[in-house]
C-alpha cells in the first residue's frame, strides 16, 4: 500500500512517519499502542499514534481546531473505518455509514495540503488536523480525502469546505479511502 509515500502527488513523508506506520502494522493496526523497542524497560513504554486515525490536533498548533459543523460530514464518521490484510495488502472496510455516503453530494471541512505548488489549487488533500510538519502526514488514510475541484480554490492555512461527488474506495491503488471530484469552495 502506497498511501503514505503518495508519491503520485510528490508528497514525501519524514522517517517518523514511517518508523510509526511500520510499528502499527506489527502491532496490529490498533489506533494507539505501546511503542517499544527489544531492549526497552517497562519506563521506555511510549503510547504513539500510528498513522491511523482522525490524526491528533497538537496542543501548541497555531491552527484552531475544527468547528463542529451540521452541514458537513463528521471525521468521526470517515475515520470509524476498520482494515483487513489482503494479499499483503491493508484494504478498507467501511461500515453501511460511509458505504451510503458514496457517490453522492457531500460537504467536507478540514485543512488543505496543496498537492500542487501555486496560490490556487484544483487538486489537493483535505485533512482532519492542519500539518505540523511539511514533510509528514496528520493521520492514517482515513483522515484525509483526495480532492479535484472545478475551479481553483484559493490555498489557506485556514480550514475549508468543498462539496463535491464524495466516493467511497475499497480499493484504491494509492491507499486513499475518500475522494471528491468536481468539488466547490462553499462557505
Amino acid at each position: 500500500m502506497n498511501w503514505l509515500g503518495l508519491k503520485r502527488y510528490g508528497v514525501v513523508a519524514c522517517a517518523a512517519s514511517v518508523g510509526m506506520l511500520a510499528w502499527g502494522i506489527v502491532l496490529a493496526q490498533s489506533t494507539s499502542a505501546p511503542v517499544t523497542s527489544p531492549s526497552a524497560s517497562s519506563a521506555d513504554t511510549l503510547t504513539a499514534p500510528i498513522g491511523t486515525g482522525a490524526g491528533v490536533h497538537g496542543a501548541n498548533s497555531p491552527f484552531a481546531p475544527l468547528q463542529p459543523r451540521s452541514d458537513v460530514l463528521a471525521w468521526s464518521l470517515l475515520t470509524d473505518v476498520k482494515t483487513k490484510t489482503v494479499k499483503n495488502r491493508i484494504l478498507p472496510v467501511f461500515g453501511a455509514a460511509q458505504q451510503g455516503l458514496n457517490q453522492k453530494t457531500q460537504r467536507i471541512q478540514g485543512f488543505m495540503m496543496p498537492l500542487d505548488p501555486g496560490e490556487k489549487q484544483r487538486h489537493f488533500l483535505i485533512s482532519s488536523v492542519p500539518l505540523t510538519c511539511s514533510f509528514c502526514l496528520p493521520g492514517g488514510p482515513e483522515s484525509m480525502v483526495e480532492v479535484t475541484t472545478k475551479t481553483p480554490v484559493r490555498y489557506s492555512m485556514e480550514p475549508v469546505v468543498v462539496e463535491g461527488k464524495f466516493a467511497v474506495l475499497a480499493d484504491d491503488p494509492y491507499g486513499m479511502y475518500y475522494r471528491m471530484t468536481d468539488a466547490v469552495a462553499v462557505k
